[in-house]
């Protein structure tokens, strides 16, 4: 009889070479190579017949890899899971891509229907993985810590700034002494300059000033001024004029809170201040004015001005470009006279204020499944067509609620077409410029190609020219610093796994914290790779060695002080300079202050993987102290369709590992097994080894040779050899 074990809930997730998730196309097998047990000789079929389940000839907890989806739905495939094992790890479900939305928060549906039915069966739930680098939302992750873009102002702009960018200032005048300067490298991005001043000893806003050169108005027109501006500690500015202004100290809203006040605040973070001055505030015979930055207010403190951002723009001027789409921006609140088709695609404006930059509208398309590009279509048609040989310039601001491409192209009435393809669009808005050709003079349409990707785009600002799009600086690319990056993501980190081990606080009792984070040689993963799939992230490369010291603390912080915790990897049979790296870092872990409880062991092996490294990788794992877990089991043999001899080698296989485990690992550290799938069936082998066999039942759920090897192995005898009564 069984003995009662302990029972622990957990969850599983597939691996880069554990468990690759990457979606593969897969047909139905003829008939005549499905796996089936059928040329088993009979005998031996009808001894594996006879055997009972396989979790009562083992007395640690024997787990399997499943799929929800089939767990759910799948009443074999769930009746035998239910029947053989204590517990069950899913496959994919429970990992960062598919748990976490795009704006960071989780959507436990599946997960939550699929823990309510293991409860049925008295199924524990293994939690897999909180922090790996494969399987994650990437997109979202990647969002976070994308530079900022800042757009250049909407015009061009009326104030020289020829002075600060040849550090000679020249044109500026103002009360400074030595306290004004330019300086490299300190502006919005790191490689653009800014002004500093610094405040020493003063106590007037105007005891720290720096003017402008005269800046040309004309009559009756109104102009936009705004610059970039911080601090190091908490400040306090103002902006002062000359004469040529009926008011030359007035109270403005320069962060557009709502209410005008005397001077503005500035902190260490970099902050806009843009007002406009109507046509009125100028003295009616102004034919210039110039402005101050009057920052003495409070001494001891150093501002810093970006240079590129500093603008002055004529509002009611001329553009000087035409754009061809005369509803880019969709101020209007509406999205006429686009149009478009396909796919049951839909096409809205957004809500007020979700527009780029927070602000007004965006045309929002909506394509509910994956097409061709072409399939769904928003169409904006010209007066008149464009001029065949002319290079047009096209830009707009876009983003989407999950990773997805977009296509522009230029129509004729007999939908021929020239392509701008292949445009990446992100969770965050994004600038896009691109130019286009029209190869021949018929072309009457712009056109948004969106079929692709099923998603939401919000897109904004759109733009189809004919010369140069001229504003008063071009856009600034902000990026963040290593730091700003370090804390983002440990808040990311943080986020996911609250959330997670929260909400499964009394469902789930054992977590893989930390998923494959050695290299094959023992070092750690660096995370500097030169191409990324799209599921991946890499926590170590933005926190460091101790990423996973901060998993581990965050795990235990937000779930039970009695929850077993893992750190697991493949392969530790195959390279033993792996295992020792694996158990090196698992003693750093805690040498940091957090608890690893245990060490997982993959094991997605052969039947010919080598005997001796498998013994020897049980010996050092055994000396760690750790609780162990062979994690992931299944047995390769290279076809879809076996031999009886390749069935028995395979079968030998499952228990050789089953017997060294429980030959090496002290009774007090076998913490259990667990196999990964059920069975052979084509579905199931979707994304993980197909045109292979790994498993313990067939591909017509009955079993394999393997079943009984398994079976012996738990037993720790030929369990066959107790069978009474005559065999076919």
């Amino acid at each position: 009889m069984k003995l009662k074990k302990l029972i622990f809930t957990f969850a599983l997730a597939s691996a880069l070479f554990s468990c690759d998730d990457s979606i593969m196309e897969w047909k139905e097998t003829a008939d005549e190579n499905k796996i089936t047990t059928a040329e088993l000789p009979l005998e031996l079929a009808e001894k594996i017949e006879r055997y009972e389940a396989l979790n009562t000839y083992t007395d640690f907890i024997l787990g399997d890899g499943v799929s929800i989806d089939f767990y759910l739905n799948n009443e074999a495939y769930r009746n035998i899971t239910n029947e053989n094992f204590d517990d069950v790890t899913a496959g994919y479900a429970m990992k960062h891509g598919p748990m976490v939305t795009a704006d960071g928060s989780l959507n436990f549906t599946n997960v939550d229907a699929f823990i309510a039915k293991t409860k049925e069966a008295g199924l524990s739930v293994f939690g897999h993985t909180l922090a790996w680098h494969q399987n994650n939302n990437a997109s979202y992750l990647n969002g976070l810590i994308a530079p900022t873009v800042i757009p250049g102002s909407s015009g061009s702009n009326s104030l020289d700034l020829s002075g600060l960018k040849d550090a000679s200032l020249d044109g500026w005048a103002g009360n400074w002494n030595t306290a004004i300067s330019i300086v490299e490298g300190e502006g919005l991005s790191n490689t653009s300059q800014a002004i500093q001043m610094i405040a020493d000893g003063t106590a007037n806003p105007w005891e720290l000033q720096l003017g402008t050169p005269a800046i040309p108005i004309v009559s009756e027109h109104s102009y936009e001024v705004s610059f970039y501006i911080k601090s190091d500690q908490a400040g306090q500015g103002r902006i002062s004029f000359d004469a040529n202004l009926v008011n030359q100290y007035p109270w403005v809203d320069w962060y557009s809170n709502g209410s005008g006040t005397e001077s503005f605040a500035t902190t260490s973070e970099w902050q806009q201040v843009k007002f406009t001055l109507a046509a009125a505030d100028f003295q009616p015979t102004a034919t210039t004015f110039m402005f101050n930055f009057d920052l003495g207010y409070l001494s001891g403190v150093t501002y810093l001005i970006d240079v590129n951002t500093i603008s002055v723009v004529d509002l009611d001027a001329e553009p000087s470009f035409v754009n061809i789409i005369t509803n880019g921006d969709f101020e209007d609140g509406t999205i006429n006279p686009w149009s478009g088709y396909g796919n049951d695609s839909s096409r809205t404006i957004s809500a007020d204020g979700e527009g780029y930059g927070g602000t007004g509208y965006a045309m929002v398309l909506t394509n509910p499944t994956e097409a061709q590009s072409y399939e769904a279509q928003q169409v904006y048609a010209f007066d008149a067509p464009l001029e065949s040989g002319t290079e047009y310039t096209f830009s707009f601001f876009v983003k989407s609620t999950s990773p997805a491409t977009l296509q522009v192209e230029l129509q004729n009435e007999s939908y021929g077409g020239d392509y701008s393809g292949g445009i990446v669009v992100g969770n965050t808005w994004s600038l896009v410029t691109r130019t286009i050709t029209p190869s021949t003079d018929d072309k009457i349409r712009f056109i948004f190609d969106f079929g692709e990707s099923a998603t939401t785009y919000y897109i904004d600002d759109i733009i189809l020219s004919s010369g140069e799009v001229e504003t008063a600086s071009e856009p600034t690319i902000v990026e963040k610093t290593e730091e700003e990056k370090a804390e983002i993501i440990g808040d990311a980190l943080e986020s996911w796994i609250s959330q997670m081990v929260g909400h499964y606080k009394n469902d789930v009792h054992a977590w893989d914290v930390v998923n494959e984070p050695m290299k094959e040689g023992g070092s750690l993963r660096d995370g500097n790779i030169a191409e990324l799939a799209d599921d991946e992230f890499y926590w170590v490369k933005y926190l460091g060695q101790d990423y996973a010291v901060t998993a581990f603390k965050l795990a235990r912080q937000y779930g039970n002080p009695d929850d077993v915790l893992f750190i697991n990897d493949y392969n530790l049979e195959s390279s033993l300079a792996k295992c020792d790296g694996l158990i090196e870092y698992a003693n750093y872990i805690e040498s940091q202050g957090a608890t690893v409880d245990g060490i997982g062991t993959q094991m997605h092996i052969s039947s010919t993987s080598d005997r001796d490294n498998i013994v020897e990788m049980f010996k050092k794992l055994a000396a760690s102290g750790k609780l162990i877990k062979i994690s992931e089991l299944d047995v390769r043999l290279g076809t879809n369709a076996p031999t009886n001899d390749q069935l028995a080698e395979q079968s030998d296989m499952y228990k050789f590992v089953i017997d060294m485990y429980k030959e090496h690992i002290p009774v007090s550290q076998q913490y259990g097994i667990t196999i990964w799938g059920i069975s052979d069936s084509v579905e199931e082998h979707e994304f993980w080894l197909p045109d292979e066999s790994p498993c313990l039942w067939d591909a017509d759920y009955n079993r394999k040779h393997a079943y009984k090897g398994a079976a012996d192995g738990f037993a720790g005898r030929d369990v066959s050899e107790d069978f009474t009564g005559e065999l076919n």
